[in-house]
């Protein structure tokens, strides 16, 4: 499984990868500049959060490393992996329908909250999961 060793980091295709499940104390590393916009993220294997320009991004329960995160205008798309099963929790557009998809299988629809927040259970194990969370 693969860890991302420094904590955060911009991938040549313009998206970001972060976290470190395995750390046993919380690490963090702030003011990281991407793509004009500046990143925190606090890791270790209880807990995974990622803030962009101090809002929030995603969080994970337990700890997770996600590689090539991509969020748009229409969603956001990732792979993650961990050393057990994550609850992920998202920031989208408030009160919006999103159709999810994880490793390739359709998840079905769900409506984000007042607040934008998305949740939702992954399965992880030896590979990486792809997640897709596309408005509908």
């Amino acid at each position: 499984m693969a860890v991302i060793s420094e904590l955060l980091r911009s991938e040549e295709d313009g998206t970001i990868s972060f976290g470190d499940y395995t750390l046993s104390t919380k690490a963090k590393l702030d003011n990281f500049e991407h793509q004009g916009d500046l990143y925190k993220v606090k890791t270790c294997q209880e807990i995974t959060k990622l803030e962009r320009n101090g809002m929030f991004v995603y969080e994970s329960v337990p700890g997770t490393a996600v590689e090539h995160l991509k969020a748009t205008d229409t969603g956001m798309e990732f792979s993650v992996e961990g050393a057990e099963d994550a609850q992920v929790t998202v920031e989208l557009e408030d009160e919006a329908e999103y159709d999810i998809v994880i490793d390739g299988a359709d998840a079905g629809r769900m409506k984000t909250n007042l607040g934008g927040k998305l949740s939702l259970s992954v399965e992880l194990g030896d590979a990486p999961v792809k997640v897709s969370v596309q408005k509908c």
